[in-house]
Order: C-alpha cells, then sequence, then structure tokens
C-alpha cells in the first residue's frame, strides 16, 4: 500500500499525474464531486442558518468506501482538486465524507499538470479555503432555492414541467429582449455609391462617397451629375499604423473565439479544453485571468527568439478587464511554448493549435502598417470620393495569430495603387446600390457569452452549462430559417448613360443562431412581470459580486442568504396566490366564415390556433408550423391552419394528403409520412409536388444492396448520410462517395459497425452474468438481467473492479425486491379488518 494517497476530481487527471510522482503515491479519482443536495427535495433548512443537507449518490457509494479504506491505510491524504471554488467544495466534501484526519491530510492546488507544478505544489501544501467553500454553498444553496420555489409557480401558472433558475433566465431574458428588438424593427433603405477609378499607370480601385442618399432620385441626380465629370486626386495622406496583439485567452474568450474560428458550441469548447489540461497540454481552464507567470512569459520569449528572430519579441503583462474577475488563475496558455503542435484528436488538436497561436502572439511584437487615406474630386460638383488601403511595413504578431470579429458588417481595408496628389483619374463605373438598414444581430453561442461576461453574470464554470440548459428545457432553440429574398435596385453610370437592374439578396436567416421559443417568451414574460428582480441584470451582477464576497472573506453567507430570502420568499407567496394563469394568449380577429374569434395561445403540446372562445363547445384548434410564433403569426396564417388536412388526391390507389402533425408538416401517402422540407408551407403543396416527395421517397428507401440476404438502404438524417441495415442505422464518414457506395463499401461499413458494437463492452463477467457496456454521450452502463444502472459520466468503467460493480448492482436491486415484498404484506392485513367490520 503507497504511503501517499492523491486524490483529483477526474481519472484523466489521476493518470497524468502518476507519471509526475514516485513509487510511494497512488493516484485516485474522485470523479467529480461526491456529495451534493439531494436531487428529490429541497435540501436546504430555511429556518436553521440555510444548512445544506449534503448526501452521496447511490453511484458514488462504492467509490466513497473505495476512497475511505484507502485513505485509512494511507499515512498522508492530498486533496488536489482543482483551485476554484467547486474544487475548494470537492477536497471539503472529501475531508467531510472519507471523515480524514487533519493531521494527516494535506491541501495541494495547481494550474497546470505538469511534474515541476506537481513538485512544487506537494512543496507547498495548505489548508482547506473555508471561504471559498461558503462562497460554493452560498451559490449552490441560492440556486437550489431560486430553482426550487420558482419551478412550481410556473407548473401552476403556465404549464407543467417547466423550470427557472437565476442565471438561465436571465439569460433566456437577454435573447427574448433581443428577438423583440429584431420584430419592432422597421427596416430603412438608402443608396450607398462606389465607383471604380484607374489612375495614369493604368492601375484600378474603388471608393466610396461617404454619405448615402434617401432616394432613387437624389440617387440618380448624383449619377446624372457625374455625366462628363474629370476626376484627380485631391488629398493623399500616407501615415504610419500599428496593430498590438490580443490578451491571452481567459475561458469566455476562448469560447468567443473557437466559436468564430473553429465553429465549436460552447460546451465543446469546454470539454475540449478540459481533456488538454488533464493530458498537461495547456493550464487550467476556468479563469478570468489573462496574467502570465514570469516563467511563461520567459518562456514564450525564448519559443519566439528561437522561431522567428529578436524583432518579433515584445514580452507583455495584460490587466484583466472583466467585471468581477476573481479566480487566482493564470491565463489559458501552453504548458511547454516549444510544442507548436500536438498529435491528439483532431478536435483537441485545433482547439490547443488556437491557445498557442495566441498566447504566443500576446508576446510578440506590434504589426507596423502604412495607411493611406485618399480624397478623390470632380470638376462637376462638390462631392468627395474616399478610399483608404493599408500596406503591411512588419508582420510583427500577425505572423502567428489575428482574432476573430463578430461584427458581419466589418470590411477589410485593401491595397491602394500608388497614387499622387492632382494626379488624373479615369472613371470606368459608378453604382448607386439600394441598402437597407439591419436589426442587430441574434446572439450566436459566443456573442452570448460575451454579453453576459460585460454584465458580471455568471462565472466561467457557468457559461456553457448555462447555454446548454436553457436549449434543453426549450426556452430557446438553434435557428435554422435559411432567410428570404429581399429584391433591391442599382443604378450604374457607365459612360454617359444611367442603366438599372433588379437585384436579389437573402436576408432574415437565423441559421445558428439562439432563437426564443414560444415557451420561453411566455416563460420569461411571466417571471419579468412577476420576479423583476431575480431577472434584473444589476441584481444578478450583483448577487456574483457577493459570492466574490464571501470567497474574500469579507461578507458572512448565511447573512447574504437570509437578506435574499426575505425579499425572495414572500413575493414567491405572493404570485402563487394572485397572478394570473399565463398561456400568452393573443386574440387575432374573426373568422369571417363562423364570427368566432381567432386566438394563438400556448397548449398543451405547445403553440395552437383556436377558434371560438373558452366557452364555446365547438371549437376548433390547430396547430402552429415550426417557423410560426405565438408573437408574430396573423390572423390569415393562422386561419390558413384550419385548411388542414388537405385531400390532394388519390394516387396508386392509396389517399394522400398534406397535413400538419407534432414534428411539423408532412404529406401522407397510405402509411408512408414525408416531412415537408423546412420553410415549405403545406398549403402550397400541390397534388404535383406532393407526387415527387412520394416518389423521392420511395427512390430513397429502395434498396441499394443487400448484405447476409438483407437489404441495405441508405438516407440522410440528423447526424448527416447513413446507411440502414437489418434494423442498424449505420454513419457513413466523408471518406466514402455517398452518391455512389459500392458492394465493398457497404460490408466495410456493416462490417466495421459490428465490430464497433463488439468493443462497446468494457466488461464481461460472464460467470456472474454481469456486463458493462459503453452507452450514449461518454456514459456507460452496467447490465444484469432486468438490472441496468447507467453510471455518472465522469466514471472511467474501464477502471472499475467487479466487487465495485457487485456492489452498485446490490445498492439497486435489494430496494426493488424489499419493495415488492412489503407491498402484499401491508394489503392483507386491511381486508381482515374491513370482514370483520362487516360482521
Amino acid at each position: 500500500m503507497a504511503k501517499n494517497l492523491v486524490i483529483v476530481e477526474s481519472p484523466a487527471k489521476a493518470k497524468t499525474i502518476e507519471k509526475f510522482l514516485g513509487a510511494g503515491f497512488q493516484v485516485e479519482s474522485s470523479f467529480g464531486h461526491i456529495a451534493d443536495l439531494p436531487s428529490k427535495e429541497i435540501g436546504v433548512d430555511v429556518v436553521n442558518g440555510f444548512k445544506p443537507k449534503y448526501e452521496v449518490s447511490s453511484d458514488k457509494k462504492a467509490l466513497v468506501k473505495k476512497l475511505k479504506d484507502l485513505s485509512k491505510s494511507a499515512e498522508m491524504v492530498w486533496l488536489a482538486s482543482d483551485e476554484d471554488r467547486e474544487g475548494e467544495a470537492i477536497a471539503w466534501h472529501l475531508a467531510e465524507e472519507l471523515k480524514l484526519d487533519k493531521a494527516k491530510t494535506k491541501r495541494i492546488v495547481f494550474h497546470e499538470i505538469t511534474k515541476t507544478a506537481i513538485q512544487k505544489a506537494i512543496e507547498n501544501p495548505r489548508d482547506i479555503n473555508y471561504d471559498l467553500v461558503n462562497a460554493q454553498q452560498a451559490r449552490r444553496v441560492l440556486d437550489r432555492l431560486v430553482g426550487y420555489e420558482l419551478s412550481p409557480v410556473l407548473w401552476k401558472k403556465v404549464k407543467s414541467g417547466l423550470s427557472a433558475g437565476r442565471v438561465q433566465s436571465v439569460s433566456v431574458r437577454l435573447i427574448v429582449e433581443r428577438e423583440r428588438e429584431i420584430q419592432n424593427f422597421k427596416a430603412e433603405g438608402s443608396y450607398s455609391i462606389t465607383a471604380e477609378f484607374v489612375n495614369e499607370a493604368g492601375k484600378s480601385f474603388k471608393a466610396k462617397l461617404p454619405k448615402n442618399f434617401a432616394t432613387k432620385q437624389e440617387a440618380q441626380d448624383f449619377l446624372n451629375k457625374n455625366i462628363g465629370s474629370i476626376y484627380k486626386v485631391s488629398d493623399l495622406e500616407t501615415k504610419p499604423a500599428k496593430k498590438s496583439p490580443a490578451a491571452p485567452f481567459t475561458t469566455s474568450t476562448l469560447q468567443q473565439e473557437a466559436a468564430r474560428k473553429l465553429y465549436f458550441p460552447v460546451g465543446v469548447t469546454m470539454m475540449m479544453a478540459q481533456r488538454l489540461y488533464e493530458a498537461g497540454l495547456i493550464t487550467y481552464m476556468r479563469t478570468d485571468s489573462v496574467n502570465l507567470s514570469q516563467e511563461a512569459m520567459g518562456a514564450a520569449e525564448a519559443e519566439i527568439i528561437r522561431s522567428y528572430g529578436k524583432e518579433f519579441s515584445k514580452p507583455r503583462t495584460y490587466a484583466t478587464k472583466s467585471k468581477g474577475a476573481q479566480e487566482a488563475h493564470e491565463a489559458i496558455r501552453p504548458t511547454d511554448m516549444t510544442r507548436h503542435t500536438v498529435n491528439i484528436d483532431r478536435d483537441q488538436a485545433r482547439l490547443y493549435d488556437l491557445i498557442w497561436k495566441r498566447t504566443v502572439a500576446s508576446q510578440m511584437s506590434d504589426a507596423q502598417l502604412e495607411r493611406t487615406n485618399v480624397k478623390i474630386e470632380a470638376n462637376n460638383h462638390k462631392e468627395l470620393f474616399t478610399a483608404s488601403g493599408e500596406v503591411l511595413l512588419f508582420e510583427g504578431f500577425l505572423k502567428v495569430y489575428l482574432e476573430g470579429n463578430d461584427d458581419e458588417d466589418t470590411e477589410q481595408e485593401g491595397m491602394l495603387p500608388a497614387l499622387q496628389v492632382n494626379e488624373k483619374l479615369l472613371n470606368n463605373y459608378i453604382t448607386a446600390t439600394e441598402r437597407f438598414s439591419r436589426p442587430p444581430a441574434r446572439y450566436t453561442e459566443a456573442a452570448l457569452v460575451k454579453k453576459l461576461e460585460e454584465l458580471g453574470i455568471g462565472r466561467p464554470s457557468t457559461y456553457a452549462p448555462t447555454i446548454s440548459t436553457i436549449i434543453n428545457r426549450n426556452y430557446v432553440e438553434k435557428g435554422n430559417f435559411e432567410g428570404h429574398e429581399r429584391k433591391y435596385s442599382q443604378l450604374i453610370l457607365k459612360g454617359a448613360s444611367v442603366t438599372q437592374q433588379e437585384l436579389s439578396e437573402n436576408v432574415g436567416s437565423d441559421k445558428g443562431k439562439l432563437v426564443p421559443t414560444d415557451i420561453g417568451i411566455i416563460v420569461n414574460d411571466f417571471l419579468v412581470n412577476h420576479f423583476e428582480t431575480i431577472l434584473d441584470y444589476n441584481f444578478t451582477a450583483k448577487v456574483e459580486q457577493d459570492f466574490d464576497e464571501i470567497a474574500s472573506g469579507n461578507e458572512d453567507w448565511t447573512k447574504m442568504m437570509t437578506d435574499f430570502y426575505g425579499h425572495f420568499h414572500p413575493t414567491v407567496i405572493n404570485v402563487e396566490k394572485t397572478a394570473e394563469r399565463e398561456s400568452g394568449e393573443r386574440i387575432l380577429g374573426t373568422d369571417p366564415k363562423t364570427g368566432k374569434p381567432v386566438s394563438v395561445r400556448l397548449g398543451k403540446f405547445g403553440a395552437m390556433a383556436q377558434i371560438g372562445d373558452a366557452e364555446d363547445e365547438n371549437k376548433q384548434f390547430a396547430s402552429l408550423l415550426p417557423e410560426q410564433n405565438i408573437g408574430s403569426i396573423t390572423l390569415d396564417q393562422a386561419l390558413g391552419l384550419f385548411l388542414l388536412p388537405k385531400n390532394l388526391g388519390t394516387y396508386k390507389g392509396e389517399e394522400v394528403e398534406v397535413n400538419n402533425g407534432r414534428f411539423g408538416p408532412y404529406v401522407r401517402f397510405g402509411k408512408m409520412f414525408i416531412s415537408l422540407p423546412k420553410g415549405e408551407d403545406p398549403l402550397d403543396v400541390t397534388f404535383e409536388r406532393a407526387q415527387a416527395l412520394i416518389s423521392e421517397k420511395e427512390q430513397a428507401d429502395a434498396p441499394i444492396g443487400m448484405y447476409e440476404g438483407q437489404p441495405v438502404q441508405k438516407g440522410v438524417g440528423r447526424f448527416g448520410p447513413f446507411i440502414k441495415w437489418n434494423g442498424m442505422f449505420i454513419n457513413v464518414s466523408k471518406k466514402y462517395n455517398f452518391d455512389n457506395l459500392s458492394q465493398s463499401d457497404l460490408e466495410n461499413l456493416i462490417e466495421d459497425k459490428l465490430q464497433k458494437d463488439v468493443d462497446k463492452v468494457i466488461h464481461n463477467w460472464e460467470a456472474e452474468g454481469i456486463k458493462v457496456e459503453k452507452a450514449r454521450w461518454g456514459r456507460s452502463v452496467i447490465l444484469k438481467g432486468k438490472t441496468k444502472i447507467e453510471l455518472n459520466k465522469d466514471i472511467d468503467a474501464a477502471k472499475l473492479t467487479l466487487d465495485q460493480v457487485k456492489a452498485m448492482i446490490e445498492e439497486k436491486a435489494p430496494a426493488k425486491k424489499t419493495a415488492a415484498k412489503k407491498a402484499p404484506a401491508k394489503k392483507a392485513p386491511a381486508k381482515k379488518t374491513a370482514a370483520v367490520k362487516k360482521k
């Protein structure tokens, strides 16, 4: 038995640390938190100082027993969870649940998993920081109280099954308010002027008029003034400029930049960063700090000089600007600056590459530019055209990295040809193009993270789970509307005549953006109307500041909870008693056929339209289409829904109809259901269009080959192209030509899938009738007869022993048996007693 037991949160981290410690150390994982508030009760004693009731979850009991046994045998236990509030709480729970002896327990922290950092941590142990623990407790308890008290109010007043959360609800509010800004926005058109000139050396370049014209007539008049004009360079200004690098990554800036450059959702970025950290490749990935240690700055300087030359090096320090930044870590950086790339999983390697470039660029020289601004005059009018361009004189940090930009309208300056003042220019053409003002952009995940950080709401560790939660709760969804066509006109002056052409552009796309659902809007409005304080941005930011004060030892967490709950709880009681039920109902008008009112509201299965009022026994209902919502649907659109189902005729002896269902509009042909493509209106579907869809479906479902006597079909689903064989769906990777799959391709795909299914078995204890298999979403599952136990995704199933698995099965199985035995025992006496009374 090892003299020293080191406990970390994750098995991957344990595996990396084991490489750096000697034979006298045994490293084990707690698989995250070992204790938490109970899932089926509030778990907070609001009467006695908000004392939390912590319990070990059933899937962690075997693990806790193992750690307890190991800690009793060890001479020293080292609690090595992360150096933040969650990590400190994990260390505290371990100390409490394992009943560790303070004299033989040490707390160590590090923010990179390298040999030097681990050894330094061992040499500098400390005690558990109870201020950090209390800050974590305050957050956990406050969020539990908000969730447990607000959710039942939503069940009664809006719809069953809903839930609310402190940071999540504020995030939904931001998205809803942005959507309303977009809906209320009125686009205004104007005409922008662009000209192409040619200098005396025959080089062409473009220039713009700095102002727009409000009407087509004004634009036409301006173009007419330019007929026969002579142009020359009236002013030329060349001045030096520079660009400086961005600071190293914090959690939020990493999430934003990975979204811009790698198109990673926020949750994926954090998962990849976690793996890089646990592999010892980067420093801790949850941080508000932009600082680099002196050692890191020195290592970056040495690598820059070695790789690019001394003139590219410029050591820099950065100041953290985000509100309430409080974690005592460095920025996110590579642990080894000489390691430019890593040979691992592709997405992890891409994220590492981004982190390496950002870190190294932050310590490099400014880029030196020469910026040129040109003014061009005409002899026929007083308006001046302007052009600008820049020349890169010295790359500096741009040799490695340039920060992305969220502004879709930003135009990059190009290069201009050599020009001189009074140089005569020829005009190739001048265009006046109709342009429309744009509404504010919907939030992307990265833009929402940026906004939350600006407002001081949430913390680095909360952004990814917050976004996942509001999407999973169906308050927000990722947009899939491709946009619609908008026509605009363009006037062109070429030579002595002005011509006009009609063009079109795609506008209004929300693809990949965060869009509130009807239920999200209704819940938000209810909470804003009745719980204004909880949904207030300043209040939510103030709560974060209070947590920071607790973490610093400047505020008592129970006092903070008392102040909060004293205002919050009476409001909950009052709203439960007095608030009206909320369905988001809108009266749209009157049905011309029946004279009855037409309305839309939230129903049991989602948004719906209704003809007739609540008392009407013959009222009609229809579900809204996926792209429609309660807030913007018109009377005509709602009435159109009642024309469904629409019979289109008979085809091959089967009835064909178009309808709208729970999963969107579809064509029904006999027993075949064919979903309409996104954005296609079921009322516009003709018999010929339905026939085409049916033929496409029949063709898609037709076998493309055989394997072991079973047909093979192909299709395209939510996760891309696939083949179907023997009830099994098999994804087709890009290395195959999906349009032309050969018999050999089919055999390889099916055989690979069958082999993977065999490989899914992690343990197979045949004598005990127990299997442990890989399951979905990173989890594993224990199977024994009808007993099925889904493991926490933090548990490394490959390391489980048979005894641990048996213990988990024992925990689950007896409870069912006992319940089954007790049930009849209770019923029997009751019947006897009843019989005696009758006599």
